[in-house]
């Protein structure tokens, strides 16, 4: 719900609201990602969807729109601990293209960090890393921060 709602809506909600206002949208039949699993087990979670969705990235002075092209957007992560480094995200991001395109988008836009060291703690890397984005097969197009690459991939 962070980027889906405004930071004082966000904030308002925080907790139980934001949880009991997700459960809505998905029982309203809305898509908001995607479950990895492992045996049966979910250990990932992406969430994507149209760019208009999530107001928080309209407002971003650092992932504010490219261009004019409608595109839709990569935001979010979580991979269980013991998952962690073993291609999920990568992997994530690959069917998040895959079930974009069928819903009828032309290109997916992500905005991972790319950490200035080797190694970063996991609750920083919620927007992915710029690292699994290139082996998903987008490419950089825009940066307004050291940081925060704008990618993408043509969903044609």
């Amino acid at each position: 719900m962070y980027w889906i709602r405004t930071h004082s809506q966000f904030e308002k909600n925080k907790g139980s609201g934001n949880k009991k206002a997700f459960k809505r949208m998905v029982s309203a039949g809305e898509e908001l990602g995607l479950i990895a699993y492992a045996d049966r087990e979910p250990v990932g979670w992406c969430a994507f969807g149209p760019r208009d969705r999530y107001v928080r990235l309209a407002n971003s002075r650092i992932l504010k729109p490219v261009d004019e092209q409608t595109v839709w957007s990569v935001v979010c992560f979580f991979v269980a601990k013991d998952f962690r480094r073993s291609g999920i995200s990568v992997e994530l991001v690959r069917a998040a293209a895959r079930q974009a395109k069928k819903r009828g988008a032309r290109i997916l836009e992500g905005y991972p960090v790319e950490p200035k060291e080797e190694t970063m703690p996991a609750a920083f890397a919620w927007t992915g890393l710029a690292t699994a984005f290139r082996r998903a097969g987008f490419r950089e197009v825009l940066r307004r921060s050291a940081t925060r690459p704008i990618m993408r991939k043509g969903l044609r």
